[in-house]
C-alpha cells in the first residue's frame, strides 16, 4: 500500500508510475489487444441478437452465438489492429464534437432546428474522415482512393443533396420527402 502511494507521488519523478506499469503489463498479457475487442464483439452481438429477438427470448443461443463469433473475430491479428487504428481516432473525433456543441451551446439556440442538421451533417463528415483515415492505416486501398477522390465524393454528395431538396420544395403533397424543412417550413400545408 505505502509503494504504491511512493509510486504514486514519483509518477511526476520518474518516468512512470505504477498506473503506467500496470497497462503495461496488462499489455503485455493481451487486455488490450484480445480481452477488450473479445468483450466489446460479444456484447454487441449479444445485445443484437436479444434485441432482434431472432430465437425468441432463448438467451442461452444468443449467448452461444455472441461467444462464437468474438473468439472467431479475435484469432487473427486483424481485428486487435483494426481497434488499435480506430478507437484512438475516435476518441479524438468525438473531443472535436464536443468542443463544437459546446460553441454551439454558447452562441446559438440548441433548440433550432437548423442545429441538429448542421451537427448531424458534421458528425457524419467526421465519420467518414475517421474511417478513412483507418482504412488509410490499415494499409486498405480504399484509404488510398479516398485520399485520391474525396473532392469529386463530396461534390457528388452536395449535387445529390441539392436535387432532394429542390423536389421535397416543389412537392405539395400530404406526404413530401422532408416534411418540414429545417428552417421550419412546413411544405404539406403549404407554408
Amino acid at each position: 500500500m505505502i509503494k504504491g502511494l511512493i509510486s504514486l507521488a514519483s509518477i511526476g519523478i520518474m518516468e512512470e508510475g505504477w498506473l503506467g506499469d500496470m497497462f503495461a503489463q496488462w499489455e503485455q498479457i493481451g487486455f488490450f489487444s484480445y480481452l477488450l475487442p473479445f468483450l466489446l464483439i460479444f456484447a454487441l452481438v449479444f445485445g443484437i441478437l436479444t434485441k432482434v429477438k431472432l430465437f425468441k427470448e432463448n438467451k442461452a443461443i444468443n449467448a452461444i452465438i455472441a461467444l462464437v463469433v468474438a473468439l472467431m473475430a479475435i484469432q487473427l491479428e486483424f481485428v486487435p489492429t483494426f481497434f488499435s487504428q480506430i478507437f484512438p481516432k475516435l476518441g479524438v473525433a468525438l473531443a472535436v464534437i464536443l468542443a463544437f456543441m459546446i460553441l454551439v451551446g454558447l452562441f446559438i439556440d440548441p433548440e433550432h432546428p437548423a442545429i441538429t442538421w448542421i451537427l448531424m451533417g458534421i458528425g457524419l463528415i467526421i465519420f467518414i474522415i475517421v474511417i478513412v483515415q483507418t482504412a488509410g492505416s490499415m494499409g486498405w486501398s480504399t484509404g488510398y482512393w479516398w485520399q485520391d477522390n474525396w473532392v469529386t465524393v463530396i461534390g457528388v454528395v452536395i449535387v445529390i443533396a441539392l436535387l432532394v431538396a429542390v423536389i421535397a420544395g416543389s412537392s405539395k403533397s400530404k406526404n413530401p420527402i422532408f416534411p418540414k424543412s429545417i428552417w421550419g417550413r412546413d411544405y404539406a400545408k403549404g407554408e
